[in-house]
């Protein structure tokens, strides 16, 4: 087909109606042709989508370009960085040689641009700190970040059901342990037995050294309060949305963990926001770097929820981008609900590699324009094959496209005004500070002090001459009658452990999807 054919096949496939991204140019027989413009409609972000490509091959700088434009329209935006190098989109870009060749041959103009940024951190040390209540991350996710078997999860959705059913909260691992220590070992074995079954004595000491590694690892500050209100992901400043920015460059060698925490985010997501139907654009969008580390020996439970996120979150405005290396690194049940592609460089070196080619090719829509396998072995840094939904959730012409590049700073922000952003951040502030609420490990603390007391008080009726009982009983019987005794005592026992842990009163828990 001619290059005027190239035209007007790619422009009556990606012309719209209504607001989109601009990705960049169609490429044929190498040569880019500007005229050949590739769009993403605003209106289908929430349909999801897949960046894929080799190390090296431009992935972040896509995210960066996606994420920079999302933000021009208003939407807000959600995006994990990885090695501390996407940080630089809070200060403007830099016009250099590169970036000069590229936008003379897309003929688009380039406009340096800094973007309203919120950093956020796990360990509280490059952010705010980002938090949930162990009762908010639930049970399949707790287990995943433990490596639990199934014997061991089953467990641990005893303890979670057991403090569902007697109201008591789970903040942190301390709750955590105090309710296995209660359940396996204390008064609360033989309470459990009929109802939920009894806890081994080694399955409970397996889940207690898990936890008590994770705490030695600093894992432990991901749980308490004052725990992260997704509310706050909506921000929007001067009309432009803003970028909550997860910094894990700092808990790189624990990427289930991160992972793990930003799929607790979106169901936290799913469960709260009102249905929305469909929205010209967004309410937000969240990407999901490293995604294979998500489906790592991930769990049938944990694997149906995330699939029934998938399916259903979308109606409620938010639209997921999954990113990774290769396209077989996402199942293939939720594969199919993505359905706007960008996929850069394959290196095709084993045959390995060349098998994972060829399933990848199956998943476009065929092309009359390329040799795809060929093709796709021969893309440049900052190409890719793309294939989106237009406005009416058609798939459109697959495209080798040369992609924008970002208009802001691409690189890590200089350390000083990284720190000036956190000081400046209201966010920061709200969550530095971890609270001590009263939860289960205070109320179980306190059951077995007033069963002590309790005890104690049998045990000296017990010894005491029938008769002096019988009288002291009356007059204790009446005296503790009184309502105002009542209250008194009440108060009192509240106040003395109030005093003794630190506790004050706890607001009420957002229950997790899972």
């Amino acid at each position: 087909m001619s290059k005027q054919g190239f035209v007007e096949k790619i422009n009556q496939s990606y012309t719209l109606k209504g607001a989109s991204i601009h990705l960049g140019s169609g490429v044929i027989q190498g040569e880019i042709i500007a005229d050949a413009k590739v769009h993403l409609p605003l209106k289908m972000m929430n349909r999801h989508g897949l960046v894929t490509g080799a190390t090296g091959s431009g992935k972040t700088r896509t995210l960066q370009v996606l994420a920079e434009q999302l933000s021009n329209a208003g939407v807000p935006v959600f995006i994990p960085d990885m090695k501390g190098d996407l940080s630089g989109m809070a200060k403007e870009g830099e016009s250099n040689e590169k970036i000069n060749e590229r936008v003379n041959a897309l003929g688009v103009s380039f406009q340096p641009t800094a973007f309203p940024i919120e950093f956020y951190s796990l360990s509280g040390k490059n952010g705010a700190q980002m938090r949930a209540t162990i009762t908010e991350f639930g049970p399949v996710l707790l287990s995943k970040i433990l490596e639990l078997n199934d014997t061991q999860a089953g467990v641990l959705n005893i303890i979670f059901k057991y403090a569902d059913d007697k109201n008591l909260p789970m903040v942190d691992f301390n709750d955590v342990k105090k309710v296995l220590n209660y359940l396996s070992e204390g008064a609360g074995a033989a309470e459990i037995k009929a109802d939920y079954g009894k806890i081994s004595s080694a399955t409970a000491s397996t889940i207690l050294r898990k936890i008590v590694s994770l705490e030695q690892q600093g894992i432990d500050q991901l749980f308490g309060e004052t725990s992260f209100d997704i509310q706050d992901l909506f921000e929007k400043v001067d009309g432009k949305g803003v970028i909550s920015m997860l910094n894990v460059s700092d808990i790189q060698t624990q990427p289930a963990i991160f992972s793990t925490f930003m799929l607790s985010l979106l169901a936290e997501l799913y469960q709260q926001l009102p249905e929305a139907g469909d929205l010209e654009k967004p309410k937000l969008v969240f990407f999901l770097d490293e995604a294979h580390l998500l489906f790592k020996d991930a769990p049938k439970a944990f694997l149906d929820q995330i699939d029934q996120i998938i399916r259903l979150i979308r109606s409620k405005g938010v639209g997921i981008f999954f990113c990774s290396q290769l396209t077989q690194d996402i199942p293939a049940n939720v594969l199919s609900q993505l359905g706007n592609r960008v996929h850069h460089v394959i290196r095709a070196f084993t045959p390995n590699d060349t098998k994972a080619l060829r399933e990848t090719i199956k998943t476009f829509p065929k092309s009359d324009f390329y040799d795809m396998e060929q093709q796709f072995t021969q893309l440049g840094i900052g190409q890719a094959f793309i294939t989106v939904l237009n406005e009416k959730g058609i798939p459109t012409e697959t495209v080798v496209t040369h992609l924008v590049p970002p208009t802001s700073y691409m690189g890590p922000l200089e350390e000083s005004h990284y720190q000036q952003i956190l000081t400046q951040s209201d966010f920061y502030k709200k969550y530095k500070e971890k609270t001590d609420p009263q939860s289960a490990f205070e109320i179980l603390n306190e059951r077995m002090a007033a069963t002590e007391t309790k005890e104690t008080a049998q045990n000296t009726e017990a010894n005491q001459p029938k008769t002096s009982t019988r009288k002291e009983k009356s007059t204790f019987e009446e005296v503790m009658a009184s309502p105002v005794v009542k209250q008194v005592g009440k108060e009192l026992v509240r106040g003395v452990f109030g005093m003794l842990f630190g506790t004050s009163t706890r607001r009420s828990s957002r229950k997790s999807l899972f």
